[in-house]
C-alpha cells in the first residue's frame, strides 16, 4: 500500500479555541490530517480531536467539527473550523517530520508551486536548473559562483527570488542559486529561514513571523 505525501504545512493561528486542519496524506482508505499541529490517521466515521473523518473521494477528504463540513484537498490551503481568527501576524508554520526526519512542505516561488525540504545547512534556497526552468525563473544571465558540495566545487548561478511563499507567509527578495544538477525538492535554506523565528520540538518544526 502506497504512502501519498503532501507536505504537511498547517498555518496556526495564535489565538485561544481556534482549531485548523488539513489533508496530508491518503493510504488506501485512510487519511492523514493535520489538526492543530498534530497528525492523525483516520478511516471514515473516526473522529481525533473533536474533527471527525467524513468521506474520502477524488484526492479529497470531508472533515467534520461541531456540525461544520469542510472539504480538504491533497497538499492544499489549512482549514480553519473552528475558534475566530487571529491578528494579522500573529501565526506560525508547523511541519511535521515526514519519511526520514526530512522536513518537507509546499510553498511557491514567484507564484510557482514547489515543493521545499527545510535545509538548515544551506546559507541560500537552492534550486536546480531544471526546476527553475520549469517556473520561468530567469537565471542564466545572473552572476556566477561557485559553492563547495560533498562532491567538491559546483558552479552555480546567484539570483534573487522576487517572492517565496511558504503557507501564508511569503517573503520579497530571497537569495538564492541554481545549481545544474538534478534536485528532488527545494532546498530552503537561511536566505528564507534566518528571516523567521525558528523552533524544533521532536518531530516538529516550526517557523514563526519575527
Amino acid at each position: 500500500m502506497t504512502l501519498r505525501l503532501a507536505a504537511a504545512a498547517l498555518l496556526l493561528p495564535l489565538a485561544a479555541a481556534a482549531q485548523n486542519v488539513s489533508l496530508g496524506g491518503l493510504m488506501g482508505s485512510k487519511a492523514l490530517l493535520v489538526i492543530d499541529g498534530q497528525t492523525r490517521m483516520l478511516s471514515p466515521g473516526e473522529a481525533a480531536a473533536g474533527v471527525r473523518l467524513v468521506e474520502i473521494r477524488n484526492g479529497e477528504a470531508v472533515v467534520e467539527s461541531d456540525g461544520r463540513r469542510v472539504t480538504l484537498e491533497l497538499g492544499g490551503a489549512p482549514a480553519q473550523i473552528k475558534g475566530t481568527p487571529a491578528p494579522a501576524g500573529a501565526r506560525e508554520i508547523v511541519i511535521p517530520a515526514g519519511p526520514g526526519g526530512h522536513f518537507v512542505v509546499a510553498g511557491s516561488i514567484n507564484g510557482h508551486a514547489v515543493r521545499f525540504m527545510i535545509d538548515t545547512g544551506a546559507t541560500l534556497v537552492a534550486l536546480s536548473q531544471g526546476e527553475a526552468e520549469r517556473i520561468g525563473l530567469d537565471y542564466r544571465g545572473a552572476s556566477a559562483s561557485m559553492i563547495q558540495t560533498a562532491n567538491g566545487a559546483v558552479p552555480v548561478r546567484v539570483v534573487t527570488l522576487s517572492s517565496l511563499r511558504v503557507g501564508s507567509i511569503e517573503l520579497a527578495n530571497v537569495g538564492a542559486v541554481v545549481v545544474p544538477s538534478a534536485m528532488p525538492m527545494v532546498l530552503l535554506g537561511n536566505s528564507f529561514l534566518s528571516r523567521l523565528q525558528m523552533k524544533r520540538e521532536a518531530d516538529v518544526m516550526r517557523l514563526q513571523m519575527r
